[in-house]
């Protein structure tokens, strides 16, 4: 895979594909996680000589019309809290065909509005994102948004027809840490599933029990009563409830055993949250095992899927001593990469 240390990029106009997918409420970004996750790769840039980095994101599902709410400029707000260094970090419309953007010179960082306001993202456009290239000046594209490259967008796959097609440092992380869980990982082999929807982990689970040596099924799927007939699958078969009677996190004689199995494992991928952890009363088993996980020295530790990473990123915040191997940005692209997908962002890295 092709990164951005394997190109010159002093002097050069680089168009860089991040994902700035956050949460704002009321114009603010809430968690910036995965713009702080960019910033190794816009600051190598910027520190190897590039004439400017001009950054492009989605933001939601705008279905190709720009509102308040769907508008990035929160997000290049909080981009600026982050680069304080920087004097300006430009916001710009997306282009119309043949407009050219004029950039000030001193502007090194600036940001284009959510791709996905112009249909032409979504409908893969090789159109609309030569016309973003034209008027920026771009000379190099970076693939750094991990979370879309299992779509077929324009910034992910039509982009390749028109500029060189590099990864970024977030992408590179991404895909080492999930390949090491992959390739020969270190024995014993742990997969915790949980999560509300058994048709979304079932390839999972089916691809781990040949390479895991114990999957651990937690969350709705074993509140609803999952079962398995392979011996390698262990399903929480005791739960907190509510007065209603709703299983809403696994009890403690499952959670001691899924203690046990995290206690022997020296690799471990984690994806889908124990129970219903919104509510602290029963975020019970899920706070276990991220503790048990992030405490385990010289294991491989990978955790994926939108709400578990969520939930490890607010611990983190509280208990400092926690580590992981990996914090994957991506849910829909992490699962797919496990399960061998081919993903049209890594495609065009290739080509």
């Amino acid at each position: 895979m092709k990164t951005i240390r394997d190109v010159d990029v002093k002097d050069k106009i680089v168009l860089v594909r991040v994902d700035y997918n956050v949460p704002v409420e009321k114009g603010k970004v809430t968690s910036d996680l995965r713009i702080r996750a960019s910033l190794p790769t816009i600051n190598y840039l910027l520190e190897n000589g590039a004439k400017r980095v001009v950054l492009i994101s989605h933001l939601g599902r705008p279905e190709g019309k720009l509102t308040p709410e769907t508008t990035l400029s929160p997000v290049a707000k909080a981009l600026k809290k982050l680069m304080p260094e920087q004097k300006e970090i430009g916001f710009y419309s997306l282009p119309e065909k043949g407009e050219k953007i004029n950039i000030p010179e001193f502007v090194k960082v600036a940001m284009l509005e959510n791709l996905r306001t112009n249909e032409g993202e979504e409908a893969n456009s090789e159109e609309f994102i030569k016309n973003i290239v034209d008027a920026v000046g771009a000379e190099v594209y970076v693939q750094d948004g991990f979370a879309v490259i299992h779509r077929a967008h324009a910034s992910t796959d039509a982009v390749a027809k028109f500029l060189p097609v590099y990864a970024g440092l977030l992408l590179e992380k991404e895909i080492t840490g999930l390949r090491a869980v992959l390739d020969n990982p270190t024995k014993p082999v742990l997969l915790i599933i949980g999560g509300a929807k058994v048709e979304d982990k079932q390839p999972l689970i089916d691809k781990f029990v040949d390479i895991a040596d114990n999957v651990f099924v937690g969350g709705k799927i074993a509140a609803d009563g999952y079962t398995s007939d392979n011996s390698k699958v262990i399903v929480a078969d005791d739960f907190d409830e509510n007065e209603n009677g709703d299983k809403l996190d696994i009890g403690p004689v499952s959670t001691g055993k899924l203690s046990e199995l995290i206690n022997e494992a020296n690799t471990i991928i984690w994806n889908g949250l124990l129970g219903y952890a919104e509510d602290p009363a029963y975020a019970t088993s899920s706070t276990i095992a991220a503790e048990l996980i992030g405490e385990k020295e010289g294991a491989t530790t990978v955790i994926c899927g939108g709400d578990t990473t969520g939930f490890v990123e607010n611990m983190k915040k509280d208990h400092k001593n926690l580590e992981y191997t990996l914090v994957s940005t991506g849910g829909g692209a992490a699962l797919e990469f496990l399960l061998g997908k081919k993903l049209p962002g890594l495609e065009s890295i290739k080509q």
